[in-house]
């Protein structure tokens, strides 16, 4: 039986992406769970060395719950194109450079892809770690195509030339609330959510 959190519970979300952290944010709200980012507790950003999503979530995940002495929770999540063998894959943040510049990762995905299979999916893995080191992980996807040149300012990463399956627009266009519902980190998080959360 997975551990749960409680209403009123304190949680790091162990990343340094400020729209990262807000996306998870907005999912946690409704159920009364009090958020910090790893960023505002000056947590260091551990080095990611894992071969996997689930490896590297669980690094972060770990390493904030022991930094902090609170549960965390961490996302590992990245763009997979079946075109360039599943880049950029886990390297998907490493594609935008030191900078964290999108534009650079999103013109390299064009131009590698060129006339090549444009389907693509995104994969979100959420790490929930205890500071006793109890971890439980949950995967979701979501499935679509790649278009350009990158369309709306909304959303972060490479949401901007990615249109998800059964809609018309990039997750850089649609209504937030929108891509919150549909996207890869919430179809993990409804597992989250079955597992560990009380309503």
């Amino acid at each position: 039986m997975a551990r749960r959190l409680a209403r009123g519970d304190r949680l790091v979300i162990a990343s340094h992406n400020p729209g990262k952290v807000a996306e998870l944010d907005a999912l946690l709200t409704p159920y009364g769970i009090e958020t910090v980012g790893a960023g505002a507790l000056r947590l260091p950003e551990p080095e990611e060395t894992g071969s996997t999503f689930e490896a590297n979530a669980e690094l972060k995940a770990r390493a904030a719950a022991e930094a902090s002495g609170l549960p965390a929770l961490a996302d590992d999540s990245g763009l997979v194109v079946p075109g360039l063998g599943g880049a950029p894959g886990i390297y998907s943040a490493r594609w935008a450079g030191p900078g964290k510049d999108f534009r650079v990762a999103m013109e390299r995905v064009q131009r590698e892809v060129g006339d090549k299979d444009r389907s693509a999916h995104f994969v979100a893995v959420l790490a929930l770690a205890w500071p006793d080191r109890e971890i439980a992980t949950f995967r979701g996807e979501v499935h679509g195509r790649l278009t350009w040149p990158p369309r709306g300012e909304r959303g972060f990463g490479y949401d901007p030339i990615f249109v998800p399956e059964g809609y018309a627009e990039t997750f850089g266009e649609i209504d937030p609330d929108l891509k919150h519902r549909i996207n890869h980190r919430a179809r993990a998080f409804e597992k989250l959510v079955a597992t560990c959360l009380r309503g």
